[in-house]
């Protein structure tokens, strides 16, 4: 996910200044960085990163900083870095079929095990209103997907970078990115976060993304329940569709 304009005279600069930033929103946008990246495709540095503690470190630290209560369960990896990438590819990605243009709201009829696309774990709502909800709040933002890795914008990754960028800039002393966040969450992550969670629940056949699918679905709900904790009841939607 890239900024359209980050130069801007009403973008607000989103880089973490150590000596103005609030450390309880930063920390959870770490948090949202940290488990996008556990959602890719798994590099050697993620591998090792699981292996020697430095992700449950990390995550756990993170957490410390916030009021949010979340326990992070052992993410102990038996698995070497091809063991761990071939697990990746039985559940996100094997299977997925090759389609030319998916704008249309058409769905692969061969799919991965697991999606990790917010419009396979809905039936509340269609590809089309998901994808076109989620383009909108990009755009309010001035975000848009890089188009060098082209993507569709109900993809976890993409969701999680953007609950991120909402934490740095609430981070920053944005009166209304923290509201941002929790009618993102409400509307989009929570959902989300609760069907991968129950999707990848049994460890025999997950492994590690059966804990770090836990530890997601914690993150979120947490953060959800304390936003709304401290804003207010969130507006009533209509099948969960927003308009930015």
């Amino acid at each position: 996910m890239t900024a359209t304009d980050p130069a801007g005279p009403d973008q607000r600069d989103t880089r973490l200044d150590r000596e103005a930033v609030e450390p309880d929103p930063a920390a959870r946008g770490v948090l949202y960085q940290t488990l996008a990246r556990a959602f890719e495709h798994p590099t050697e540095e993620f591998h090792a990163g699981l292996t020697d503690g430095r992700i449950e470190t990390g995550l756990s630290d993170a957490i410390t900083v916030t009021p949010l209560e979340v326990t992070v369960p052992a993410l102990s990896l038996e698995e070497d870095s091809q063991q761990l990438s071939a697990r990746y590819n039985r559940l996100f990605a094997l299977g997925m079929a090759a389609v030319t243009d998916r704008t249309d709201g058409s769905v692969e009829k061969d799919g991965p095990a697991v999606s990790l696309y917010e419009s396979s774990h809905r039936e509340d709502a269609t590809w089309e209103t998901i994808n076109v909800d989620l383009a909108r709040a990009y755009e309010y933002y001035g975000l848009s997907v890089d188009t060098d890795e082209r993507d569709h914008h109900d993809n976890l990754g993409l969701q999680l970078e953007f609950a991120g960028y909402l934490a740095r800039r609430e981070a920053l002393g944005e009166d209304d990115a923290a509201a941002a966040r929790r009618d993102f969450l409400d509307r989009h992550l929570t959902v989300f976060a609760e069907s991968l969670r129950d999707s990848l629940a049994e460890p025999a056949v997950a492994g590690i993304y059966a804990d770090l699918a836990t530890i997601l679905e914690r993150v979120v709900s947490a953060d959800h329940a304390d936003l709304t904790d401290r804003l207010g009841t969130p507006a009533s939607t209509d099948g969960r569709e927003v308009s930015w």
